[in-house]
Parts: structure tokens; C-alpha cells; sequence
């Protein structure tokens, strides 16, 4: 079964208005990787956007330094013990597996960048509240 044939099974027991909002949401250019990315511009950094050559197709890729910033959603990518990553009561289940399924990938995706050479940096959404935080982790994770 192909992805998109795994999504619109995934959706079939959410509610038409949920599920339209939803898949309405981004994949890139959203506005916490906007933020990371100015950050990055801020500081001096160049750097690619999902490149489509490799596992998964990193947020940012910063191949002078062979660094992989990536920007996960709380949500999306279950941030554990964050608000932002609390399951819906409808379909909890259904949820529950498409977050799992994202985690999974997420998982298979570092660990073949890792094989390769590439540093694996992960900012979540949530930590952009502190973004002086971010901006020194970013800078001693591209240094370090």
C-alpha cells in the first residue's frame, strides 16, 4: 500500500472538517522552520533546504560543516511530555498510530543520515519560545 493510500485509511474515521485541517497543514516552510532559518542566516550560515537526495528530506542541511538541522513539529512528531503533543480525544487510536508511524520514520531516517556522516540536530516547535537558547544550541551544535 502506497503512502498516500496509508493516509486516506488513517483519515477515514476522522471527522471531514478534522481531516481537511489536518492535511492542510505543511510539510515545509512552515513558521517554526522560518525562524530556525533566519536564525541560521543571522549567524553567517549557508545552507541547503530539503535536500531530496537525502533520507527524508532534511529541513536544513549545512553540508560545509555536514550538519542536519531538522524542525519537528510537537505534534506531528510526538514531543513526549509536551502540551503540544497531546492526543486528540476523537480517534485517539488513529492518532496514536499516525504519530507512532511519523517516530518510526523519523527514527529510520536519522539513523541512515548518521550512517552517512551527517550530525543530527532536532529543534522542537516548543523550544522556539526561548529562541536565545536555540540560537546558542544551533551555534554549538554547527562549531562542535
Amino acid at each position: 500500500m502506497s503512502n498516500n493510500q496509508d493516509e486516506n485509511s488513517l483519515y477515514s474515521n476522522v471527522a471531514p472538517a478534522t481531516r481537511r485541517r489536518m492535511q492542510a497543514v505543511r510539510g515545509t516552510n512552515t513558521a517554526p522552520e522560518m525562524v530556525v532559518r533566519s536564525l541560521l542566516h543571522q549567524m553567517g550560515y549557508r545552507f541547503r533546504l530539503h535536500r531530496k537526495d537525502l533520507p527524508g528530506s532534511p529541513d536544513i542541511v549545512l553540508p560545509k560543516h555536514r550538519k542536519i538541522v531538522l524542525i519537528h513539529g510537537c505534534f506531528w512528531h510526538g514531543h513526549e511530555e509536551c502540551k503540544r503533543a497531546k492526543l486528540p480525544v476523537n480517534n485517539a487510536n488513529t492518532w496514536r498510530m499516525k504519530i507512532e508511524k511519523n517516530q518510526a520514520r523519523d527514527k529510520r531516517n536519522i539513523t541512515e543520515l548518521r550512517h552517512h556522516g551527517w550530525d543530527v540536530l532536532i529543534v522542537w516547535e516548543c523550544e522556539l519560545k526561548e529562541i536565545t537558547q536555540v540560537a546558542e544550541r544551533l551555534r554549538d551544535f554547527i562549531s562542535g
